[in-house]
């Protein structure tokens, strides 16, 4: 089948472990594509990324694989505790299926995960190199807010809420 095949597929988000094959996967191919593109911050800064921008397993509510087809995984949401708030963490969707609804798909799991958890706002940070996460942030009814810890002394960080209500 071919990626342009693969993306009329449906999208299915499955709630999944934190440490599932497919999770893990599209983590490393996510920090592999932003450590490219944010590889002069990283070179030039040894402390460009603050502490606590790391996800520790015990911290995460929620994590969701999307799935085009019943077995062909696309894409990653994650939702972890940060104070009182939930945080969405580690979004990522395959070069291959950008545009074809699957941050969306991601984005309701993970909200509709929130308002189960008891949550009445997402939290969310995104950096200035990510404009295509910007605008689907955007789209979706995210609005920004002030940078809040621990993205405050990260250079170019963006960050957003959605009220669930």
């Amino acid at each position: 089948m071919t990626a342009s095949a693969d993306r009329t597929d449906v999208i299915v988000v499955r709630s999944v472990g934190w440490d599932d094959a497919a999770a893990v996967a599209l983590r490393d191919a996510m920090e592999e594509e932003m450590s490219a593109r944010y590889a002069d911050r990283l070179a030039s800064k040894p402390d460009y990324l603050p502490r606590g921008m790391n996800v520790e397993s015990d911290s995460v509510a929620y994590t969701g694989v999307a799935y085009a087809g019943p077995d062909l995984p696309v894409g990653h949401v994650a939702l972890r505790r940060l104070g009182v708030d939930l945080e969405i963490k580690r979004m990522y969707v395959a070069p291959s299926h950008r545009g074809a609804g699957v941050a969306r798909a991601l984005l309701a799991a993970a909200e509709d995960a929130a308002r189960a958890l008891g949550a009445v706002r997402v939290i969310l940070q995104t950096g200035d190199r990510q404009p295509d996460a910007v605008r689907v942030y955007e789209r979706e009814g995210y609005a920004f807010i002030p940078l809040f810890a621990p993205y405050e002394r990260l250079e170019g960080s963006h960050c957003f809420e959605k009220p669930l209500v």
